[in-house]
């Protein structure tokens, strides 16, 4: 982690601010292993190759510490040869690509940072966090980074100062929380005045809604959840190679197409996604494993959405069907009498 960015941080369990305690190894301005101490020295965080760590143990995100170590580099841009990251992140959150220079932005649920890589990318200044052991990856898929800093934290405990991003996003992540709501709500405080906030959740269906490749998952995962990890991944990694080309024609049988594929877990893009035949297998392993894996899966209706963005106070909302379900875009009302928000100053440099 950059030196410049210890001054924006605090102690998520005693809310003060952090400074560094000592440095085992640093490169570049960079403290790759170290220990942060919080002002009245009572709490000690260890920052371990590059990562300030302000949680012990992975908890309920396990699994995705285990998919985004295994397919770190599956969904980025520049190795799949798309835009298909940068496409969701733009279409979902509405914010121009040019406009996202210099700003300073709060990426919450990283996986292995394909939104992350989009974002340095468009010359924002980039706070990724993640639960998990995914932190990892991220690190190795983005950093080192002058304008990235990677922590592994509990969104419900962030270790950041209230009102210091310009952007919070927040993208596969919410419905696989113990807490949906408050998940969301955990985060409105760290918007600076005018800040935007962006977030997805599956979307809940009903009645039919349910039996589609989309929807049946929910009939297998009261096993798949309880495997390890590790043992669910080997097993989709070892049927889905086979069993995709049977999925892809049983998809194109009308009327039925739909309802024989929710038998057999498959996320099939065949024909939807603009990738190769090897990345749809690629893709299919991957996404299979997330819908089976994760420990909590919490869908939403538009109605929960709306609520939320109402409770928080947020103005210019926008709730909206989108590709991982439904969408929902907000703003934090801006204070002062010109009607702009309240400027901060960046501690970190941008190229």
């Amino acid at each position: 982690m950059n030196r410049r960015a210890v001054e924006l941080l605090v102690c998520p369990s005693s809310r003060q601010p952090l400074e560094v305690e000592s440095v085992s190894a640093e490169q570049d301005a960079e403290i790759l292993d170290g220990v942060l101490v919080d002002s009245a020295r009572r709490h000690r965080w260890p920052v371990r190759q590059g990562i300030p760590r302000f949680v012990s143990h992975q908890g309920y995100t396990a699994s995705f510490g285990e998919q985004w170590t295994r397919y770190r580099q599956t969904q980025l841009d520049r190795v799949n040869g798309t835009t298909l990251s940068r496409d969701r992140l733009v279409q979902g959150t509405g914010w121009r690509f040019e406009q996202l220079k210099g700003q300073r932005v709060l990426e919450v649920g990283c996986g292995a940072g394909r939104f992350t890589e989009v974002l340095l990318a468009a010359g924002a200044e980039v706070y990724a966090i993640d639960y998990s052991r995914a932190v990892d990856a991220c690190w190795d898929n983005n950093a080192p980074h002058e304008r990235l800093v990677v922590a592994q934290a509990d969104l419900y405990a962030l270790p950041f100062q209230p009102g210091m991003f310009d952007k919070v996003l927040c993208y596969g992540v919410l419905q696989h929380t113990p807490d949906v709501q408050r998940a969301f709500l955990s985060l409105v405080p760290f918007l600076a005045p005018g800040g935007q906030i962006a977030i997805d959740v599956y979307k809940k269906a009903k009645g039919l809604g349910r039996i589609t490749r989309w929807g049946s998952k929910y009939w297998w995962r009261p096993l798949t959840r309880r495997l390890p990890p590790a043992w669910l991944a080997r097993w989709v990694e070892w049927y889905i190679p086979w069993w995709l080309p049977i999925d892809t024609l049983l998809q194109r049988i009308p009327g039925l197409g739909r309802y024989l594929v929710s038998i057999v877990p498959c996320w099939n893009y065949t024909g939807k996604l603009p990738l190769s035949p090897q990345q749809v297998k690629a893709w299919a392993i991957l996404d299979t494993f997330d819908a089976l894996s994760a420990y909590y899966d919490s869908p939403q209706s538009m109605a929960d959405v709306e609520s939320w963005f109402q409770h928080a106070g947020l103005v210019d909302a926008e709730i909206r069907g989108g590709s991982n379900g439904i969408v929902g875009n907000g703003r934090k009302p801006p204070v002062g009498t010109n009607g702009h928000a309240t400027q901060h100053s960046h501690a970190l440099s941008h190229a």
